[in-house]
């Protein structure tokens, strides 16, 4: 009840994207109470589509298997008392496509069988077996079985930016004596379909929307997988080359770019997401977590790391002072990084904050990421310190290269971004199992202050603001505004973080 009002609350205020995302964590809530029902209806619309796929490419228990492993089902028998308002592909035969079109942040679309590309025309064709007993829609023309049209990124609501994402067409038809388009390339494992379009730029949308989803909807298939792209970058592919190879084996392919057609027996069209910067392991086949997907970063990132100090140390080979013995001997100091940032959400006092943390025992590092800094660069870092300070934004996203369960993150809450901060990196810091630190600051923190006058709602009441719209937040509360650090309030909040550390150190050591 709770969920439901706040998401007409955000609704008649215009704030169409914090509406949707309340009513998507609402009924996230009510779909897992249903679930075995749910699941029930699932698994015997999926034995109904193995007798159908059966005769023509595999086994009827290898079809089931690849299908159930797809949606998280265990191939453990049937239940009773089926829910037959399941949103789910209920049956798959050869030559058909099947949508799932239920989940509010992205659609999804599954082929099988004889699978060619066509980027002229911004297709992916399925034809159908020769003589198959065709099930045609009267709404198709000549030997056009099925047409479905998709826009494979994971912001589904947005309408603003869906409006930006390529169409792909999804054809099923007929097969005649001579198919039009021969296959170019043959492959032998599935395809996977999506978008790099989009908010692709920013850091927390390349991760939530992007490499995230793409790990939720390939790890089922071991890396046995070709990524077909829409609206490819090369900077994109080499700003997560370290990565990709741990999802696939194989090159991705530039849909748009690359008039080959490429021919497969399986694909996915759209990514499954689970949420903000988080997967859910209720949902994966093998209950992989967000820490699962953080041991897959640390796996990409750690060749090159090793490169980076190799690097290092030939660097200042022969310059370095000797080490003076007794310096062996002290106490190693917990590790600080503070995201620095320029212009809207800065520190504004931030020397001054460095030499507190320093005074409490930190070892303060400033680390300012820019838009070409390599990633491996920021892991290595975050994935070296104990703690991190940042004020909310993209770059708090990096909290995903810090150790779980041994790691303090405190984000600074500038004025009118407390749900956001919450929803975006809050939880899903907790989620990863980091000691998370919110600290929200006091009106005179802020450079609004100075602008606006002390009753005026954009003090006084942040959230009447933000139901105007996302508009109205982002031009005033995150383009316009600067913090100013209560040192002496901030003080609490790394003591608590210090307190925590030296407490897991110590732990460790007795471990050990």
């Amino acid at each position: 009840m709770v969920q439901h009002q706040r998401y007409n609350q955000l609704k008649n205020g215009g704030d169409e994207e914090a509406a949707t995302l309340v009513l998507v964590w609402t009924n996230r809530g009510y779909y897992r109470r249903r679930r075995p029902k749910i699941l029930s209806f699932l698994l015997l619309s999926l034995l109904s589509c193995g007798f159908i796929l059966a005769p023509h490419f595999f086994s009827f228990s290898s079809a089931l298997s690849h299908l159930s492993d797809f949606f998280g089902v265990q191939n453990d028998g049937l239940a009773g008392d089926l829910d037959v308002n399941a949103p789910l592909c209920s049956s798959i035969s050869i030559g058909s496509v099947c949508c799932d079109r239920s989940h509010f942040r992205s659609d999804i679309c599954f082929m099988k069988g004889d699978i060619r590309t066509h980027s002229p025309t911004s297709s992916v064709f399925l034809y159908s077996p020769k003589n198959s007993d065709d099930n045609v829609s009267s709404t198709v023309d000549g030997d056009e079985l099925q047409h479905e049209k998709i826009k494979p990124y994971t912001r589904k609501w947005e309408t603003s930016v869906m409006a930006t994402i390529d169409e792909l067409n999804l054809i099923s038809k007929r097969r005649n004596s001579d198919v039009d388009n021969s296959c170019d390339v043959i492959h032998d494992v599935p395809a996977v379909i999506f978008s790099t379009g989009g908010y692709t730029g920013n850091v927390y949308h390349e991760f939530n929307d992007g490499i995230i989803p793409l790990y939720i909807t390939s790890q089922q298939f071991n890396k046995e997988v070709v990524f077909v792209i829409l609206e490819y970058h090369d900077w994109w592919v080499m700003k997560y080359a370290d990565i990709l190879p741990h999802l696939s084996s194989y090159p991705p392919i530039d849909f748009n770019g690359d008039n080959r057609t490429h021919c497969f027996t399986e694909a996915i069209t759209g990514l499954i997401i689970h949420g903000e910067l988080t997967v859910d392991p209720i949902l994966m086949k093998n209950n992989e977590s967000i820490v699962d997907f953080r041991n897959l970063l640390d796996r990409a990132y750690r060749p090159r790391i090793a490169g980076l100090i190799r690097k290092a140390q030939e660097k200042i080979s022969g310059c370095a002072l000797a080490t003076p013995k007794r310096m062996h001997n002290q106490p190693k100091k917990p590790k600080l990084v503070i995201l620095s940032r320029k212009g809207s959400r800065a520190i504004t006092n931030q020397n001054i904050l460095v030499k507190a943390a320093e005074e409490i025992g930190f070892e303060v590092h400033v680390l300012r990421p820019e838009p070409t800094t390599e990633l491996a660069k920021i892991y290595m870092e975050l994935n070296s310190s104990d703690a991190m300070i940042g004020v909310h934004g993209a770059a708090m996203t990096h909290f995903l290269f810090m150790k779980p369960r041994c790691s303090v993150f405190i984000q600074v809450i500038p004025l009118g971004t407390d749900w956001a901060a919450e929803t975006y990196y809050g939880e899903p810091a907790r989620k990863l199992g980091l000691k998370y630190i919110g600290y929200k600051i006091s009106l005179r923190e802020s450079s609004l202050v100075d602008e606006y006058d002390k009753d005026d709602p954009v003090l006084t009441d942040p959230s009447s603001l933000n139901q105007k719209g996302w508009e109205y937040t982002k031009k005033i509360y995150l383009e316009r505004q600067t913090v100013k650090l209560d040192l002496t309030r901030f003080r609490k909040r790394l003591l608590r973080a210090y307190d925590y550390i030296t407490r897991i150190h110590l732990q460790s050591q007795h471990l050990a």
